[in-house]
C-alpha cells in the first residue's frame, strides 16, 4: 500500500487546500495507505519538504493550484518520485491537462490504483536567475501581465480573477517584438503574446495549446500577432474552445528548445508564477517525472 506525503501551503489558499485534502485523505486512510500531512512556509520549503519525503520512498501530493503543482513537479522532475496532485486552487490546469477527476472518490481510486506514468517537464532559463523546472507552460507577454494582476486580486477568485486581470492587461498593452528561437531556426513576431506549452491550459481553463501534449516530449510554441484590442477580446474568448487556432493571427511551431527575446522588457510567467522579464530559455526534459493520473 502507497505511503503519501501531501504538502499544502498555508499561505496560498489554505482553506481550500485543507478541505479538499480531508476529503481525499479520510478516502486514502480507509484503504489502508498511510498519509502524511506537512505545511509549507513558501514554496521553496515546499520544495524542500518534497524532495525529503521523496528520498523517503514516499508518493508526494501537491495540494493546491499551478504554482505549487509546478513548483513542487519542477523539484523532483528527474528524481524518479512518483507525483500526484489534489487540485485545489484558482486555475488547476496542470490537474485539468491530465483529465483528473474533481470527485474525492475518484480522486482517491487515482492517486490508489493507477500506476505513475512518465510526463514531460520544462527547464527554464533566464540570465541572472537559478535555472527552475516546471510544468505546464511558459508565457511571455500579456498574458503574464494579466496572471500578475490576477496573483494580486483580493475580492476576486477563480476564473473571474483571471479575467479581471487580462482586461486590466489588455487595456494597457503595447504589441511587443519578439524573437523567438526553436531548435535553432528563428522566428520574427510582433504581438501580443508567445507561450511555449507543455500542457493544452492556462489562466484557468483557457485552451490555449490545444494540441500540446504533456508526454510527446516537445514544446507547442503559440504566437498571437498584433491585433485591435476589440479582436483581441474575441480571440481570447475563443480560447475557451481552442477556436482561436483558426484566426490568421495566431500561429504554432513546435520544438523542444525555445529562446524567446524582446525589443522592450516584457514579463514572462511560468505555471502561475510571474515575476521575471526576457529574455528566457524553456527546454522540454521528455518523460522525466513519474505522475499518478
Amino acid at each position: 500500500m502507497r505511503q503519501f506525503t501531501a504538502i499544502v501551503n498555508p499561505t496560498a489558499g489554505a482553506a481550500t487546500g485543507a478541505a479538499a485534502l480531508l476529503r481525499v485523505g479520510k478516502l486514502l486512510r480507509e484503504a489502508g495507505a498511510e498519509l502524511e500531512t506537512v505545511y509549507s512556509r513558501s514554496l521553496a520549503h515546499a520544495q524542500d519538504l518534497a524532495r525529503q519525503a521523496g528520498q523517503r520512498g514516499r508518493v508526494v501530493l501537491a495540494v493546491g493550484g499551478d504554482g505549487i503543482a509546478g513548483g513542487i513537479g519542477g523539484a523532483l522532475s528527474g528524481s524518479g518520485t512518483v507525483f500526484g496532485l489534489v487540485p485545489a486552487g484558482r486555475g488547476n490546469d496542470f490537474a485539468r491537462a491530465l483529465e483528473l477527476p474533481g470527485e474525492p472518490a475518484a480522486l482517491a481510486r487515482v492517486l490508489l490504483r493507477h500506476e505513475p506514468r512518465p510526463v514531460d517537464t520544462i527547464e527554464v532559463h533566464s540570465p541572472g536567475r537559478p535555472r527552475t523546472v516546471v510544468l505546464g507552460s511558459v508565457y511571455a507577454g500579456v498574458d503574464a501581465l494579466a496572471n500578475r494582476h490576477a496573483n494580486r486580486a483580493r475580492l476576486l477568485r477563480g476564473a473571474a480573477s483571471y479575467y479581471a486581470g487580462g482586461l486590466r492587461a489588455v487595456a494597457t498593452w503595447r504589441p511587443a517584438g519578439y524573437r523567438i528561437t526553436v531548435d535553432g531556426a528563428e522566428h520574427r513576431h510582433r504581438g501580443y503574446t508567445v507561450v511555449a506549452a507543455n500542457s493544452p491550459y492556462y489562466g484557468s481553463g483557457r485552451m490555449i495549446a490545444p494540441g500540446a501534449r504533456v508526454d510527446d516530449g516537445v514544446l507547442d510554441v503559440v504566437l498571437i500577432a498584433a491585433a485591435p484590442r476589440r479582436l483581441f477580446f474575441a480571440l481570447m474568448n475563443e480560447l475557451k474552445s481552442g477556436g482561436h487556432l483558426a484566426r490568421p493571427q495566431v500561429r504554432v511551431l513546435r520544438g523542444r528548445e525555445i529562446r524567446i527575446e524582446a525589443d522592450r522588457p516584457v514579463p514572462y510567467g511560468a505555471d502561475g508564477e510571474v515575476d521575471a522579464v526576457l529574455p528566457v530559455t524553456a527546454r522540454v526534459l521528455p518523460g522525466a517525472l513519474r505522475m499518478l493520473y
